[in-house]
């Protein structure tokens, strides 16, 4: 059996996995984000520690699955973020996760440096706040008595290995979240580091996805239940091993939809794909020699949770109900724009803010909720235009995380892109089965990663009714005119 582990925005998802990756079944600890003015997205790395250990035994427990008969566990997890240790290898500090975004000031100074067209050609990325580099010089700057502790730096899931193994690695998947990282060469980038006067040296060793870090430490092993020396497999980014469980590993295997916190579209390639625009990034696989172009948005399904939060605060899971009710909602005239977190992909704008346009007395928690869902859609829809524009075939999404199991909201993407949107059987669980594959190929269990287009099947499809697509279009170009109209203001 194979343990994965999916260190997600709002909790760690344990699964565990027969020995070719079939899951078997799955258990999520939730734990807290500090969420501040000024960008402030923060996470405490022992609440992850405490959550996987947690989730393990917890794992275990309810399948009634021995420790000796785990062969090995794997990682996987949010990207872009920054854990700051000290020469102990503790962290100095909180970790500033994907969603935070105050660093604008330091991006800009490198982008200034460096210049934004040549970084996104070297890095496969803009150079943006939401990346690991900047919150590195954020903290540099804001911090100088706690970053004169630090002598490490990496991302969520090396801090969780680090803990297992005692070694302190990185993947190329998520080296290339990070806005240091030469993505042609497959090396930190020694021009990003020196215009950032950062040493190569606070950067961990990069090594392919499915390397054995190491053995689990008899110090810990009883934290999470399982046998000392249990093999350790580093794993990846939630991104590239959620495009694994998706089946997604060539270009002929069309595009996949993650509804999660934040949302992305994304399709596996060669070589990197650079938009003349810049709307579009491109991360490393954990495929070996292969890529995932990806446009991601910061809040999508967490603008749904946000709007949820809002309208039915005192009721225990109030999305079911409200999504039945915005099924037959009218939103003519009503916009959302989905920027709560500011913005990457299209805009990449860390000043753009969510708002309501349209809104008429008549609009009732219906009316707001399916807006959510349409502004969510519209955003996404740039994103597919920029890859159908570079040349990318995008007939066929297949939509994982958590806001797949939403047929209105699968309807309603069909219908806003014009094109089919097919729901997994994995549709929480694509991270994790990404990780599970990663594992199993590290330890020997499967040939290679292949494997992962046999582990879920096509349970629903939705095809774009011709009427309502042409009238999506149309409101599609007047959602984007409302953000090119309130550009200016987000600055002020």
């Amino acid at each position: 059996m194979i343990v994965a582990h999916d260190l997600g925005t709002t909790g760690n998802k344990a699964s565990l996995h027969t020995d070719h990756g079939e899951l078997v079944s799955s258990v999520t600890v939730h734990y807290p984000t500090t969420f501040a003015a000024g960008g402030v997205a923060e996470q405490d790395p022992a609440d992850w520690w405490r959550a996987v250990c947690t989730a393990t035994r917890e794992l275990l427990t309810r399948t009634g699955t021995a420790a000796d008969e785990v062969m090995a566990v794997g990682l996987g997890a949010q990207m872009m973020g920054a854990v700051l240790l000290d020469a102990a290898c503790e962290p100095v500090r909180p970790a500033m996760i994907w969603a935070d975004h105050r660093s604008t000031a330091e991006a800009d100074r490198l982008n200034e440096a460096v210049g934004a067209r040549h970084a996104y050609r070297l890095l496969g990325h803009r150079v943006h706040p939401t990346y690991s580099l900047a919150k590195v010089l954020w903290v540099r700057d804001h911090e100088p008595d706690v970053f004169a502790r630090v002598r490490h730096v990496c991302l969520a899931k090396d801090y969780v290995v680090l803990r297992m193994t005692g070694q302190l690695l990185t993947d190329h998947s998520d080296a290339s979240s990070t806005n240091a990282y030469d993505q042609r060469r497959g090396t930190w980038s020694a021009e990003l580091l020196a215009a950032a006067g950062l040493s190569p040296e606070l950067f961990p060793p990069i090594v392919p996805s499915a390397t054995v870090a190491g053995g689990l430490r008899p110090s810990v092993a009883a934290e999470l239940g399982l046998c000392a020396g249990t093999p350790i497999v580093l794993g990846g980014g939630d991104g590239p091993l959620a495009a694994l469980g998706a089946g997604v590993l060539d270009p002929s295997d069309g595009a996949y939809v993650y509804l999660g916190s934040s949302s992305w579209v994304s399709v596996s390639a060669t070589e990197p794909l650079l938009d003349t625009h810049l709307r579009t990034m491109t991360f490393d696989h954990v495929v070996p020699g292969r890529y995932v172009p990806t446009a991601t948005m910061q809040a999508g399904g967490a603008s749904l949770d946000w709007v949820a939060e809002v309208l039915r605060p005192s009721v225990t899971a109030p999305l079911p109900a409200l999504l039945a009710e915005a099924a037959d909602a009218d939103t003519t005239g009503l916009y959302f724009l989905p920027h709560l977190l500011g913005e990457r992909s299209p805009h990449w704008n860390a000043a753009a803010t969510g708002a309501f346009l349209g809104l008429a007395r008549h609009h009732g928690p219906a009316a707001l909720t399916r807006a959510v869902l349409e502004g969510v859609a519209f955003n996404l829809a740039t994103c597919v235009d920029a890859f159908r524009e570079a040349g990318v075939p995008v007939d066929r999404i297949d939509a994982i995380g958590g806001g797949a199991a939403s047929d209105l909201w699968l309807s309603i993407l069909a219908d806003v892109w014009g094109a089919t949107v097919r729901r997994r059987t994995i549709v929480e669980e694509a991270n994790s089965l990404g990780a599970a594959v990663t594992t199993a190929v590290a330890v020997g269990l499967v040939e290679d990663f292949s494997v992962a287009r046999d582990l879920s099947t096509v349970t629903a499809e939705f095809t774009p009714d011709p009427t309502r697509h042409d009238e999506y279009r149309r409101r599609h170009a007047r959602f984007a005119d409302a953000y090119r109209r309130l550009e200016p203001w987000f600055t002020t």
